[in-house]
């Protein structure tokens, strides 16, 4: 199947449209590891000059360096050649003491002072602080940004009352009144796509882990809730936060963690069908999730010009019909799975 990075995928019944591949920034906010600004403007000239016209970030994203990147160069860029999405729920103060200021779990980013908020006014504050950040008068759409109990621990119920009784309004208002097109949330948990998602209106999900390569034990769940409810998926983690990127060496990651046994057993195995087809491990793991009918687009994080290329060569893979046929016989992937004809 060839796929166009020209393309465009409806999102729900809004008006906004993506192109199947996009970039997401996380790792311009300095993640894992920092990155120059050098390194920074040269990856997103990359993805432009290759046709990419899709950009997601967030606030969260280096405490703001994330946004501050991606905007100094979209802003160089006409507004209508390409669909920008960021994400709301906290927002950014003065530290205290910005020498001593800790900007974990960031291995760069800014000295900013993280808020948490998704009430009516944290969500407006919010969104006004990233346009500022991003230098850009709109974005496409805004996501409810890490909504799960992992992330508030005690603080949980009591936001998540915030963003349904309140934050929605918000974000209701502001596409109402044309602000932007539609309203997302940003996911990481399998269980997020029947429980979270379920709180508010959606007209879309980005989720990290919840369908892979590696993991599709959301498909007759929550994969299965949003095609029934008319709710677009953005696959944010096509490589599994690394290893469907980098194969099963050591020390990869997979959900953010140093891979197990078990995971780095099972990526071998699919390395060896991979090599059988002549199909590299990348362009089956950005391929597969776009054959879902949920799945509008995937957009993986890239930091360096070479991985812009990389996954540009991926996606424009001939990957032949029987790969999956014998990833499906090997019990890889869910016999169930949608794949590529």
């Amino acid at each position: 199947m060839t796929i166009s990075l020209d393309s465009r995928r409806p999102v729900g019944s809004t008006t906004l449209s993506v192109p199947p591949v996009g970039l997401g920034t996380v790792a311009l906010g300095e993640l894992f590891e920092p990155v120059s600004e050098e390194h920074s403007r040269a990856t997103l000239e990359a993805a432009w000059d290759g046709g990419i016209r899709f950009y997601d970030t967030a606030p969260w994203y280096g405490r703001g360096l994330g946004e501050h990147r991606t905007g100094g160069f979209l802003r160089t860029q006409k507004r209508g050649d390409f669909v920008l999405t960021t994400k709301i729920g906290r927002y950014f103060l003065r530290p205290n003491d910005p020498t001593t200021f800790d900007r974990a779990p960031w291995a760069g980013g800014l000295h900013m002072e993280m808020v948490v908020d998704y009430s009516y006014d944290g969500i407006m504050r919010s969104y006004e602080q990233s346009l500022l950040r991003l230098g850009l008068d709109t974005v496409d759409a805004l996501l409810i940004h890490d909504p799960e109990l992992v992330h508030h621990g005690e603080h949980h119920a009591a936001r998540m009352k915030d963003m349904a009784e309140s934050g929605i309004r918000a974000l209701e208002e502001l596409k109402s009144t044309g602000q932007i097109k539609a309203i997302g949330m940003g996911l990481n948990a399998t269980e997020s796509l029947t429980t979270l998602a379920s709180l508010v209106p959606l007209d879309f999900c980005i989720v990290a882990m919840p369908y892979t390569l590696l993991d599709q034990s959301s498909l007759g769940t929550g994969m299965q809730r949003c095609i029934d409810d008319n709710v677009s998926v953005v696959i944010g983690a096509p490589f599994a936060s690394g290893i469907l990127a980098t194969g099963a060496v050591p020390g990869a990651h997979y959900r953010y963690e140093v891979a197990t046994d078990d995971i780095l057993d099972k990526v071998r195995r699919i390395e060896v069908v991979c090599r059988a087809h002549g199909v590299s491990l990348q362009a089956v793991a950005l391929q597969f999730p776009l054959a879902h009918p949920a799945v509008v687009s995937v957009i993986p994080g890239m930091a360096l010009p070479t991985e812009v290329a990389q996954n540009l060569a991926a996606i424009e893979e001939d990957v032949p019909p029987s790969l999956w046929t014998d990833l499906k016989a090997e019990g890889l992937i869910d016999p169930a799975a949608p794949v590529h004809a």
